[in-house]
């Protein structure tokens, strides 16, 4: 059964990517449109050891000498596709989309398959560019296939997206699909709580109530002081008739939110995830 709780870590850097680069299941092919089998690769890991592991990441995160240090690296071999998403990354941080994401596209230039799937999931979560992260996601799917990043599969950021775009019977349908194709792999101990969540909210979305409450729950199970959850639910009782019930929600999504039982992704730090609820 997956963890609830995410343990952070110190290391700044680490967070929004440790996990990026998980095993792309399914894979199909080798579309891998990089310069990856042209370059030297020893020559690349001693550029990143000296300009990476012993000289950026001895500097402040957002620093001026962070970034001078990751170009150095990149003036001596610019294909290096971890340094561009190295440099990238804390500008996302800082909520620079535009120039962290052109950055992104160099990393993904060079490394196709490692960084297209994050690049999407940056869209998704940190650009809030949706259609952008359609796109990217299912470009990436036909490359090589049904695949996770950063604890998710690519389907469930599909569905978010139109969620968020209000196409909420595509997201339904995307939903359900991943629900029943991860239910079908590997079982009910693997579906996600925001998988719930999200699918319930599309369900709430098309004023189908009843089945909106009954995701929900599912989502209490795994998660039982998941606050936007609570909140949610109570809004959909409501809409049931269900006053009463409604009200015990109510003090329970203020009193969980209120302690932080919330969105516990690990890049919630940096981001309000969508139907995100704050109660200062």
């Amino acid at each position: 059964m997956r963890t609830v709780f995410k343990v952070f870590l110190f290391i700044p850097f680490v967070i929004i990517y440790s996990c990026s680069n998980e095993d792309k299941t399914s894979n199909k092919g080798t579309k891998n449109e990089s310069s990856e089998l042209t370059v030297d690769k020893a020559r690349q890991e001693e550029i990143i050891n000296e300009h990476l592991k012993n000289g950026a990441w001895k500097y402040q995160l957002y620093s001026q000498e962070y970034q001078s240090e990751i170009d150095k690296g990149l003036a001596k071999d610019s294909t290096i596709a971890y340094l561009w998403q190295q440099k990238s990354m804390p500008l996302l941080k800082k909520r620079k989309y535009e120039i962290g994401i052109e950055y992104l596209d160099k990393a993904v230039k060079y490394d196709r398959i490692k960084w297209q799937d994050y690049r999407a999931f940056i869209k998704c979560i940190f650009a809030k560019t949706y259609r952008e992260a359609i796109l990217d996601f299912e470009d990436y799917k036909d490359r090589f296939g049904y695949g996770f990043v950063m604890d998710h599969s690519f389907d469930f950021y599909i569905g978010l997206s139109y969620l968020q775009l209000n196409e909420f019977e595509k997201a339904d349908e995307i939903f359900q699909k991943d629900y029943k194709y991860q239910l079908k792999e590997n079982g009910k101990d693997w579906i996600h709580h925001l998988d719930l969540f999200y699918y319930g909210i599309t369900k709430y979305e098309l004023k189908e109530y009843q089945k909106a409450v009954e995701f929900f729950d599912l989502a209490l199970e795994i998660y039982p002081n998941f606050s936007e959850v609570q909140l949610y639910k109570a809004v959909t009782l409501r809409k049931l008739g269900k006053n009463n019930e409604a009200k015990k929600y109510d003090v329970l999504a203020e009193m969980n939110g209120r302690k932080g039982n919330t969105i516990n992704e690990a890049n919630s730090i940096y981001e309000l995830y969508p139907y995100q609820w704050t109660w200062d």
